[in-house]
């Protein structure tokens, strides 16, 4: 069978055609590397930012300090362009050792340029934590702050069991492992070491409070009984600097710490949002061109590498819970 020539044309035609494509498939997946580069250069925000500003970045719910939250963090510390740091939090705390984990990081940005926090409707227990690393604290007089304090709870389920016929056995190694236990009672011994260890938790904090706020010891415990306080009542209990927001926090930088009237304030980021959006996208627009199977693959595996693990409140808490 004779193939007729304009056919062979036609073919080496669509041959090189896709060929370009996938040449162009190529190059957008570089670029998108190098996007995603320039991205954590400028703390994950995708803009490229060139030339000095005041950085804005959020705290919000419950506190577990991730590692990209504290990756932005030390980027902020070391990009010379960053001037000043606006910590806007909005939390009513979380863990405790998520709690010191920003509290630290922000305490090593704050060595290398001014930090401000900024309290939005609510920043208390580990959120007031957060605040306390800034150089300055802003509140807005209807703020829930303070709650100066560390909490356990577990519940108690060995009734429930007894009710509907379950009998829970164990064998551990010492009466103290494993404690509490939902699903038993807790003894007087153990009982006594967690409120050991709750209140070890609790000098840390209140050491914290009367180091940041310049508080004598007598003082800080007074106002660290875990109760809550409105932003004028903090102002008045010391535990905050002024009334205001975000402008008010601006002008001290720029009065304060003598910053050029001219910065202006620029978002930032945690950079794993980003790389996991644009990847998203890269990658369901190269499944369109090859076929979907092989790139929502790479996608699967890449989502579970970044996407953040699923929200866990183990161990120690710092965060205020109002009863019903």
């Amino acid at each position: 069978m004779t193939i007729n020539a304009d056919i062979v044309a036609d073919r080496r035609r669509i041959k090189r055609s896709t060929m370009m494509w996938r040449a162009i498939a190529i190059a957008a997946v570089v670029a998108a590397v190098i996007v995603t580069g320039l991205a954590g250069l400028s703390g994950g925000n995708g803009l490229g930012i060139m030339g000095d500003h005041i950085a804005r970045v959020r705290v919000d719910g419950l506190i577990t300090g991730p590692r990209e939250q504290l990756a932005m963090f030390s980027k902020l510390a070391k990009n010379k362009q960053v001037r000043a740091v606006l910590v806007h939090i909005n939390s009513p705390g979380g863990t405790t050792a998520g709690s010191e984990a920003v509290y630290e990081h922000l305490r090593k940005l704050a060595a290398e340029k001014p930090v401000v926090t900024v309290l939005g409707s609510q920043a208390t227990s580990g959120g007031y934590i957060t605040a306390i690393a800034g150089d300055y604290i802003v509140s807005r007089g209807n703020t829930l702050t303070g709650s100066i304090g560390v909490i356990m709870q577990w519940p108690n389920a060995k009734k429930l069991l007894e009710n509907i016929g379950v009998e829970y056995k164990e064998i551990k190694s010492d009466p103290l492992k494993a404690t509490p236990n939902p699903f038993m009672d807790t003894s007087p011994e153990a009982i006594a070491v967690l409120r050991d260890v709750i209140d070890d938790s609790h000098k840390w904090f209140l050491g914290l409070v009367s180091e940041r706020r310049k508080l004598d010891a007598s003082q800080t415990r007074i106002l660290g009984d875990g109760r809550i306080y409105t932003g004028r009542q903090a102002l008045k209990a010391k535990l905050i600097d002024a009334i205001g927001g975000e402008t008010e926090a601006v002008a001290w930088l720029k009065k304060e710490k003598k910053l050029p009237k001219s910065l202006k304030v620029v978002d930032w980021k945690p950079q794993r949002v980003d790389e996991l959006s644009l990847l998203s996208l890269s990658a369901s627009w190269l499944g369109e061109i090859f076929g979907g199977a092989f790139f929502n693959g790479i996608l699967a595996q890449a989502e579970k590498r970044l996407a953040p693990e699923r929200l866990r409140l183990d161990g120690l808490v710092s965060v205020w819970q109002p009863k019903e």
